[in-house]
């Protein structure tokens, strides 16, 4: 441990072990069958969509990638593997990373705990769903599916209620017998936990260990050489929104010799494994050259002991000042007192002689010191936790020896959500691999470790491949994607091509074209183009299209809109700059509590907000409102607590989660919290009313978002994620919240992240779930789904650009997504009554290079025009184009959908037209021009002339038609 010379009160007596979490009543956990029936009717919302055919884009970015889970390698071409990410989905590359296809994007859930592939029975994959992560943002699983075709179809194989599944195993010779180790419920206890065995391809399952509705199981071994001996690592957790237990006296290794069918736990007192209410996460590794050899990564949450403190006279505890007098602090150094002021972050106003000052006069206490620092709420220990501890067993888990003497410090951080991943070399029962915030490798067996964590390598490691046949030859997954070495990790190379990135928030700027700004778990905050296209070709330019405008946790992100050029951002817990990114000069824009008060309280994506009518203005929340006038440099603390009061826990808790304003009158404000407090402000933040008392308790304010288009009008979401209660919960209020009403009546059973009404249509909602977007045209009374394009994946954010029209959707493991919307805004109930509408073209601009190749090797450049139009009933529709004076060139035939339709039209003549085209271009020219000829392009295609010309669609026997022009390029003047 680290010393440090100015130290942390000491707040918690040592030696008190981790206590079990007050029983409280919680919303219940939503069934299983709920979970599936809920899928079912998204599909649903699928099929009859009025937006079917809207196509979602991906705008990236990649390189920075997403967590990954689990990594399964080809053992005969190792060029050939699979990717598991937490949210992301499965993915299959058979070409070493440089590319990937998605597997697994279309069924209940995209989270993923584990994969198993039969390598022998034609690759049939096994997924556990839900990933075994504790993470904010670690959604829950619906059981355990099965592909036999490579992945283009999947059956769900039950165990539905598991939640979070740490390991699946197939027996090395029989391929209907399966292990899986199920961790169960994240917020919330429940029986389907423990180890699950089926002997029937998964037709039927058994539970054969199980300890409690707390405890999981995290990690399974296999011996290769005798399957009948089965190990399981369990793990008791109990996590909530205000506090995480991370382990307890059930956690612990069980071993097997019937195949799993009766467990002994091996890891009692006087087995040389800790054994009591300390032990946390497990990760289990077994040498398949000797299966008595196995290795243990244990998170153990016992105290390190109490450092004894030397007599320096520069050493300052801050509980010294609870019960120091006024005469004993003016002792006090001041070289001492300054440095503990430093260390502590006070505002710079305070100084020892300011302070000394104050005490003086009587205005502070001394005591007001310790006050600042210490958070009332928080659990706080004298001491470190042991964290990171590697044990192995030489004999089949008789016995167990730590392997090293010291710590194995700055690996863990120990906060339980991450890591527990050993790898033994295959080849070497002493080469081991641990994982953690680094990662690092022993070549004596775990008595000392060395980073192998180098340039191009992201950290918390998640995963690893160790090559059973290339010593050094390694697959790493991690929070940025995947890396590959073939030296051991002196050098690396990243394998991140899918488009799996995890926003947690969505910006824009009014450039042109426009930018989208967002912040990422573990990723930062990056901005990139709206048009960007994904492409390699970036790498011989040398310059990314996305970059990097933040580190951490990136959070929200708000943009100047006058010059595009400021950018509010930052990372978890309040953390916040203002960047020019013109300059590259940052101000830090946190605000701070004053002497006397008690620390402010931040959400780990604390809600910042800069307002439309006078951009100069910056809302900030904590537990509190705050407000700048001068871009966030004067933080001004307006209110009081705005929450519940927050809960006593090691969890953030009680801290406001979101924050709007009206875009109709200045100053009138929302506040949402983490446990479900909403308040409104009408006067600019001095003055508050608590409106939410009518709605469900102690849920997670989503958003609150105040109308476009009435003033009194306000939406919220309530999320009930945090006590695996995935209702969705969706208010609308006429009246700023005196009187709520819920809509969305029809939504299907997902939690809801975000609502957002549309800028220029009323009646227009979008709605982000954990397990996509969702749209309503009755202001809610019902939603459909929009999806073509974008897989089923948790929708975070959402913002339409005012000018473009666009809807921009940030994704928590596909990055980035982008819908054109304007024709969606058009459906109002006036236009939804028409049984035909063809909606307005752009010009097109004529180029002469269509259908003509730029080389010899290239393709022909094939020009498009995209016929938008609405029809109320599905039916075969014509498409005709004809020229301004109605002779027609071309005509299509479509299969229609119900709701907006997009028939793609290349601008060609049809050949059997030609020849009229023709007359009719030369029927307008004068006497002496040269006549214009009608000829084919290189690939055979004979494409319109500048012009004006008529789109008529004929649909359920109505006729409605449009203009549309082809400008001609503009002719250089001869001056």
């Amino acid at each position: 441990m680290q010393k440090r010379i100015l130290s942390v009160a000491l707040l918690v007596a040592l030696g008190g072990a981790v206590q079990a979490q007050k029983k409280t009543k919680q919303p219940a956990a939503t069934p299983a069958k709920a979970r599936l029936e809920a899928f079912q009717k998204r599909q649903q919302l699928d099929q009859n969509s009025l937006a079917a055919n809207l196509k979602l884009r991906n705008v990236g970015p990649t390189v920075m990638s997403g967590r990954i889970t689990d990594i399964d390698v080809s053992p005969k071409d190792p060029t050939t593997f699979y990717a598991a990410y937490a949210s992301g989905g499965l993915w299959k590359t058979t070409n070493n990373g440089q590319s990937f296809e998605p597997l697994f994007d279309e069924q209940a859930v995209m989270t993923i705990g584990d994969i198993a592939i039969d390598w022998n029975n034609n690759e049939t994959i096994w997924i556990g769903t839900g990933e075994a992560n504790s993470s904010r943002s670690s959604y829950s699983g619906v059981g355990v599916y099965k592909s036999t075709d490579g992945g283009k179809t999947w059956q769900h194989m039950g165990l539905d209620d598991t939640h979070h599944i740490g390991k699946i195993i197939v027996h090395p010779t029989d391929p209907n017998t399966v292990w899986v180790a199920a961790l169960g419920h994240l917020y919330s206890p429940n029986k389907d936990r423990g180890v699950y065995k089926t002997t029937d391809g998964g037709k039927t399952w058994k539970k054969t260990l199980y300890i409690d509705d707390n405890t999981g199981a995290i990690d399974l071994q296999v011996d290769p050489k005798n399957p009948n001996n089965v190990y399981a690592a369990l793990w008791h957790r109990e996590r909530r929104a205000w506090d995480f237990v991370e382990g307890g006296k059930s956690s612990g290794i069980h071993k097997s010799t019937d195949g799993g069918n009766t467990w002994t736990d091996i890891t009692k007192a006087g087995s040389g494994f800790p054994d009591n209410e300390n032990v946390g996460r497990i990760g289990l590794s077994l040498f398949p050259g000797n299966p008595n050899i196995l290795y243990a990564l244990l998170d153990n949450y016992d105290r390190r002991p109490v450092e004894k403190k030397g007599d320096k006279p520069e050493m300052l505890d801050n509980d010294l000042f609870a019960g120091m007098s006024a005469e004993e602090f003016q002792k006090l150094d001041d070289k001492s007192l300054n440095a503990f002021l430093d260390q502590n972050r006070f505002p710079r106003d305070y100084t020892a002689k300011s302070l000394k000052a104050m005490v003086k006069s009587g205005e502070l206490k001394p005591s007001a010191l310790s006050d600042y620092i210490i958070d009332p709420l928080a659990e706080r220990h004298a001491t470190e936790v042991k964290g990171a501890e590697v044990y192995r067993t030489d004999d089949g888990g008789k016995t167990w020896k730590k392997t090293h003497d010291s710590y194995i410090d700055d690996l863990y951080s120990s906060y339980g959500y991450y890591f527990g991943v050993v790898r033994v070399a295959p080849h070497n029962p002493d080469k081991i691999y641990i994982l953690g915030v680094p990662i690092l490798t022993s070549d004596d067996g775990g008595k000392s470790f060395r980073s192998i964590e180098g340039d191009n390598v992201h950290s918390d490691h998640q995963a690893l491949w160790v090559s059973p046949d290339k010593p050094g030859y390694l697959v790493n997954g991690n929070d940025g994607g995947i890396n590959i070495s073939y030296d051991d990790g002196k050098t690396w190379f990243y394998a991140n091509n899918p488009s799996v990135g995890q926003f947690y928030s969505i910006a824009v700027d009014m450039a042109k074209p426009y930018n989208v700004y967002g912040g990422l778990q573990d990723n930062g905050t990056w901005v990139g183009p709206s048009n960007y296209k994904y492409s390699l070709d970036w790498t011989s330019r040398g310059k990314y299209p996305y970059e990097r405008i933040g580190g951490g946790d990136g959070m929200m992100v708000q943009v100047d809109w006058r010059d595009n050029n400021i950018v509010y951002n930052g990372s978890q817990y309040g953390n916040y700059t203002r960047l020019n990114k013109a300059t590259g000069e940052r101000v830090f824009i946190k605000p701070t509590h004053k002497l006397g008060e008690t620390p402010l309280r931040f959400n780990w994506e604390s809600p910042i907000l800069l307002s439309r009518h006078n951009q100069d203005v910056l809302y900030f929340g904590s537990n509190k409102f705050h407000r700048s006038m001068k871009k966030g440099e004067d933080m001004q603390t307006l209110s009081g607590d705005l929450t519940n009061g927050g809960r006593k826990g090691d969890v953030g808790y009680g801290t406001l989660t979101t924050i709007d304003e009206s875009p109709l009158r200045f100053g009138l404000l929302y506040t949402g919290s983490d446990d479900g407090v909403i308040q409104t402000s009408k006067d600019g933040g001095y003055t508050w009313v608590r409106i939410s008392d009518k709605l469900p308790k102690d849920l997670w304010v989503s958003t609150v978002v105040a109308s476009n288009h009435k003033q009194d009008r306000v939406y919220t979401s309530l999320n009930g994620y945090r006590y695996d209660d995935f209702t969705p919960y969706l208010y609308v209020s006429e009246d700023n919240g005196k009187k709520w009403e819920r809509i969305g009546g029809n939504l299907p059973t997902e939690a809801i992240n975000v609502v957002k009404e549309d800028p220029k249509n009323p009646n227009l909602l979008y709605v982000g779930t954990d397990h996509g977007l969702y749209f309503s045209l009755d202001r809610g009374k019902t939603f459909m789904a929009m999806s073509n394009g974008m897989p089923a994946v948790s929708v975070h954010d959402l913002v339409v650009h005012p000018r473009e029209n666009d809807l921009v959707v940030a994704t928590h493991g596909r990055s980035i997504y982008i819908a054109p919307v304007k024709h969606l805004q058009q459906l109002t109930p006036e236009l939804m009554k028409e049984s035909l509408q063809i909606f307005a073209f752009e010009p097109v601009n004529y180029n002469e290079g269509w259908g003509n190749k730029r080389g010899a090797w290239s393709e022909a450049n094939e020009p498009e025009l995209v016929v938008p139009f609405y029809t109320s009933a599905a039916g075969n529709t014509t498409i005709r184009i004809k020229t301004e004076k109605g002779q027609l060139v071309k005509e299509l035939k479509d299969q229609s959908e119900k709701g907006l339709n997009y028939v793609s039209y290349n601008l060609s003549v049809d050949e059997a037209n030609a020849k009229a085209y023709e007359t009719a271009l030369n029927a307008s020219k004068k006497e002496g021009d040269e006549p214009i000829k009608v000829t084919p392009a290189d690939n055979k295609v004979i494409y319109l002339q500048p012009g004006k010309y008529t789109v008529e669609v004929e649909s359920n026997g109505t006729k409605k038609t449009q203009e549309f022009t082809i400008k001609a390029p503009e002719k250089r003047s001869r001056g």
